[in-house]
């Protein structure tokens, strides 16, 4: 996910109510988007999310077994809307990520600005202090997410949760002294760190299935984007010590954009159900997903909630049980996995790969970064529904370790300087497109998939409370073990770490494409039953 392209830009480690609102009916509440549902559905013949005849009904998975039914698109004539009703919807929560992009990106260049300004410059404790309290609320964000969206839903806790990003976002940028700037930092990583775990609910819970994957992907490159935005915002930062400032407050304008916007946008019909809103859910599921689904949907959530429970409040303790406990800890490995991988570490050094080949600018090495991560998630929106999110995540992985092994030989061995650079760069790009392209969008989208439709706030939050604490670990020891034991040990580390998530990916993980979350869920019951 995230995700996961955490710049941390610290010297250490350099960037990276009421339980049941007002009830209407949704398209008295949604006119703007519901109205695009309606014309698309006229005018395209859409079946948002139509399971093809041809396929057989899947059988029951578990989660030590391959998939054995994989739904493929439909050979239908012209071209395929069936994504478009629900993409108002999932671009609106993608803007979530476009702020968590910026506030990666935003620090970046201004950092040694903002330092001398409120007087601590040349304390790298302190300059990597106002970076990572970022992490420490994005840890307490993803934590409390799970008990939120359980009782809120989606829709109410995105917008509650743009009050600590605007806020945060404005109090940085008014800060005129070092506990100002902390607590701003700590505000927005807070709203950070709900919307991690947020947006691949709310996606994975909105989205048709058969484009479930696809509009996953729209999270990371909202990420992307941000970031590209921020850098290229930091440029007017090298000649201007207080254009900092403007920068953050121009992180404000994307939260109020996502609140109004979270206003229109439909809410999960699976949470709908369980708060016991089944007209409502009804009419999210006939305006995104098409009226053929209506009745299967609803019969497939009464289901699982029949096996589950209709409560709005899970509980912790449930994750100590099967088969939570098994998602739960596929989840947390995945991110460890993906984390100790090298993510960060290769962002920070991308910066000195760089300036071998000539590139001293930092800000525009960071661009071109932010640009390779940008490209693979575009093919990443591609191949998600068509390869699977098995197949990306093992081919990144095994990308990853072929880039981290290229580094190593071009440092290693006794080559041209010129061509061990250009091997340098061409593992760094390779390494960060691969990543991209499955195990950054792909990790985050795979564990709500996996995740009973009781647990999986819970699921979510603790998985992403593991990515932080893993995030903030690499960047602070980073730097240290380079000192100690060299650059090539390191970054053989990393591809050692990237070959054993491919085995683990391939060993524990089923494939989810083409399937709702309720078979996905009732499949994986089913396998728990068979063993005992």
């Amino acid at each position: 996910m995230l995700e996961a392209i955490p710049l941390l830009f610290t010297p250490k480690c350099n960037p990276t109510i009421s339980l049941h609102p007002f009830r209407r009916t949704v398209n008295q509440k949604h006119p703007f988007f519901n109205s695009i549902s309606c014309s698309l559905s006229k005018n395209f013949k859409i079946n948002a999310a139509k399971k093809h005849d041809q396929v057989p009904e899947s059988k029951p998975q578990n989660l030590d077994g391959e998939n054995n039914s994989v739904t493929e698109k439909g050979n239908g004539e012209g071209f395929d809307f069936g994504w478009l009703p629900a993409f108002p919807h999932v671009l609106t929560a993608s803007l979530s990520n476009f702020l968590f992009g910026y506030h990666i990106g935003v620090m970046n260049g201004p950092i040694i600005s903002i330092a001398k300004e409120l007087g601590f410059e040349g304390n790298s404790f302190l300059e990597g202090l106002v970076v990572s309290i970022f992490i420490g609320g994005a840890f307490i964000g993803s934590i409390s997410c799970g008990s939120l969206v359980d009782k809120l839903g989606c829709r109410r806790t995105f917008q509650l949760d743009t009050i600590p990003l605007i806020l945060g976002a404005i109090v940085s940028a008014q800060a005129h002294s070092l506990n100002e700037i902390l607590c701003g930092r700590f505000l927005v990583g807070l709203g950070i760190g709900v919307n991690t775990v947020l947006v691949p609910i709310y996606i994975s819970e909105v989205a048709p299935t058969n484009y479930r994957g696809s509009l996953g992907t729209l999270s990371q490159i909202g990420t992307c984007l941000g970031i590209i935005i921020s850098l290229f915002l930091a440029f007017p930062s090298e000649s201007d010590p207080h254009w900092w400032r403007i920068m953050l407050y121009i992180a404000s304008i994307p939260g109020f954009a996502l609140a109004l916007g979270m206003q229109f946008a439909v809410d999960s019909p699976r949470w709908l159900c369980k708060a016991g809103r089944f007209d409502d859910a009804k009419e999210v599921i006939n305006n995104i997903w098409g009226p053929r689904e209506v009745e299967k949907a609803i019969e497939e959530f009464q289901s699982v909630i029949r096996n589950d429970g209709a409560d709005l409040d899970s509980s912790w303790l449930e994750l100590l049980q099967e088969p939570h406990s098994r998602v739960a800890f596929i989840g947390g490995a995945l991110f460890v996995l993906q984390q100790f991988a090298g993510i960060n570490g290769v962002l920070y050094f991308s910066s000195l790969t760089f300036k071998d080949v000539g590139i001293t600018s930092s800000a525009l090495a960071s661009l071109y970064v932010g640009l390779t991560n940008f490209a693979g998630a575009l093919c990443a929106s591609y191949l998600m529904d068509k390869q699977g999110r098995k197949t990306l995540l093992v081919g990144s992985y095994l990308g990853m370790a072929v880039s981290m092994f290229i580094i190593v030989s071009a440092v290693s061995f006794p080559i041209d300087r010129e061509i061990g650079s250009n091997l340098s760069i061409l593992g760094t790009i390779l390494y960060i497109l691969t990543f991209a392209i499955g195990a950054g969008p792909a990790t985050g989208l795979i564990i709500p998939e996996l995740s009973s439709n009781r647990t999986r706030g819970k699921i979510l939050g603790f998985s992403f409370s593991v990515h932080w604490v893993c995030n903030f670990l690499v960047g602070l020891f980073f730097l240290e073990l380079v000192e100690k034991f060299g650059i090539s040990p390191v970054y053989a580390g990393f591809g050692g770490v990237s070959l054993l998530a491919a085995a683990f990916t391939s060993s524990f993980i089923v494939e989810t494409k083409g399937r709702s979350l309720e078979e996905i869920e009732i499949s994986l019951n089913a396998g728990l039953q068979g063993r005992k």
